[in-house]
């Protein structure tokens, strides 16, 4: 899977870091441990839980978790103070708080095309195949100027196989038909995605549409 934030694309099948102008080289471990922080993004990760994955059954000293995310940092030309992409939660562990949104493949324009909307009032917010941010910053995809919604609220994952709804640490929660989300769950048309206090319909056409309603993961 492709994913852009700022200028950069991880492709992590072909284990490459790119900008348009060129290859950004990391180590195993560093590309390894950004992978898993973009992946879990925006939560943090502890560092217990990354050292595990990264050396299993193996004891290491901290300070090499503490080396890569220096490594990354200095190859994405970000800063410890003032995160655009890792941020450091002492104590505890690591998050990534860039807005990535997942590279769509596939030719003829396919991945332009909007695969579902929704619909809030007179408003509908056409979404493509890729990652969507709901909340109330102006510069997410569905921005939703109300008390209620947080700046970055929930995430909607397109695909071409399904659509899945999920919370981002908001402070009034996210719903799916009245029941809080609490981890990924998957949407069919006509379902009811609650936003705070904000009551919204999802629409797909039919390609996408079920009326199963799954639990992701």
């Amino acid at each position: 899977m492709k994913i852009a934030f700022g200028p950069f694309i991880l492709d992590d099948e072909t284990r490459r870091l790119m900008t348009a102008e060129q290859q950004h080289h990391l180590s195993r471990k560093a590309f390894d441990l950004l992978v898993m922080l973009v992946a879990d993004r925006p939560r943090v990760v502890t560092k217990e839980l990354l050292q595990q994955r990264l050396w299993p059954a193996t004891f290491v000293d901290e300070a090499n978790l503490a080396n890569l995310v220096a490594e990354i940092r200095s190859v994405l030309g970000d800063s410890p103070r003032d995160s655009a992409y890792i941020r450091t939660i002492h104590r505890v562990g690591y998050s990534f708080c860039g807005d990535g949104q997942i590279v769509a493949t596939g030719g003829g324009g396919q991945p332009d095309r909007p695969a579902c909307w929704l619909e809030w009032g007179a408003q509908r917010f056409l979404l493509p195949v890729g990652e969507h941010v709901i909340g109330r910053d102006a510069d997410v995809a569905v921005s939703l100027n109300e008390s209620s919604v947080s700046r970055r609220h929930a995430r909607l994952l397109v695909t071409t196989e399904q659509i899945t709804l999920d919370d981002v640490a908001s402070k009034n929660g996210t719903f799916h038909n009245g029941t809080r989300v609490t981890s990924p769950v998957a949407l069919a048309n006509g379902d009811i995605v609650g936003i705070g206090s904000l009551r919204i319909t999802f629409r797909v056409p039919a390609p996408f549409d079920s009326t199963e309603t799954r639990v992701v993961g």
